[in-house]
């Protein structure tokens, strides 16, 4: 259908850590909770409240299912850009079922890790990388499956200190 987009932008926090399965080709598949939530304040009472939605998420792609894996743990705040995905599944019941997961593809989706050091369970106040090094410098651009620009001036390394421990 021409005109069409299955788009999913989600800011929020890890409900646990990432888990990693392997599917039988090899390929790393990663999947962890993330919960987004709103507050607003009822008309009648005054009294605040709150409202929290909980996504399944689901990353294929090589190179952020590593960073997922590496430095994401519960808690830790994230930006994803995936599309959402229904499946069709059989239980132990032998009952169908179906659930929808914001997918992150081979090729397609984003991951940012948007806490700052020592928040959270985050890994830093950088985006973290989305492919391998093209040449002997890190590549400091948001971690994307699907390329883009880098956040940082040319030549240059993002602002902030980094731990030389970071692999990339």
């Amino acid at each position: 259908m021409a005109g069409s987009i299955n788009k999913v932008i989600l800011i929020g926090n890890l409900g646990r850590d990432p888990e990693v399965r392997f599917a039988q080709d090899g390929t790393k598949i990663v999947n962890f909770p993330v919960a987004t939530s709103e507050t607003w304040r009822d008309r009648q009472s005054g009294d605040r409240r709150e409202r929290t939605e909980w996504h399944r998420v689901v990353i294929f792609n090589d190179r952020l299912a590593e960073v997922a894996e590496k430095y994401l743990k519960k808690g830790a705040k994230v930006y994803l850009e995936g599309s959402l995905q229904t499946r069709k599944w059989t239980g132990n019941d032998g009952q169908e079922r179906y659930t929808t997961e914001v997918v992150l593809q081979k090729f397609r989706g984003e991951l940012t890790m948007l806490d700052t050091r020592g928040g959270g369970g985050g890994a830093g106040d950088y985006d973290a990388p989305g492919s391998a090094p093209a040449g002997d410098g890190p590549d400091w651009g948001p971690a994307s499956g699907g390329g883009g620009s880098s956040s940082t001036p040319a030549g240059g390394k993002p602002g902030g200190d980094l731990d030389d421990e970071i692999p990339f």
